[in-house]
């Protein structure tokens, strides 16, 4: 029997993966977005710390890896910038939904 490939597989379990994010994220009840996001938060805090090691990489000595290491400190740049964006954008939109259920004073 012939092994499938490893590059269809994980394209396989990145599909399944997309689906399943999908219906989880659209079946969540308007009541518990403010804790979903709070979630997403610490995950994209946990992203922004990979991203930094990426962009504090430096190649082994006496290495010849000059163009992959700025690739890396690149990469991990453009990371570090679009978590850092999704972390802020995160509080910002937590912060308005917080402020939606608010009890409103009635003018006088």
């Amino acid at each position: 029997m012939d092994a499938v490939d490893p590059t269809v597989y994980r394209l396989a379990i990145f599909v399944l993966a997309i689906f399943v994010g999908y219906y989880v994220v659209w079946s969540v009840t308007p009541a518990l977005h403010t804790p979903l996001m709070a979630v997403t938060n610490a995950i994209s805090s946990v992203i922004i710390v990979g991203a930094l090691l990426a962009a504090a990489a430096h190649g082994a000595p006496g290495a010849e890896v000059a163009g992959s290491v700025w690739i890396s400190k690149g990469a991990g740049a453009v990371a570090a910038a679009l978590a850092a964006v999704n972390i802020f954008g995160g509080f910002l939109v937590t912060q308005r939904m917080l402020a939606m259920y608010k009890k409103k004073d009635k003018a006088k």
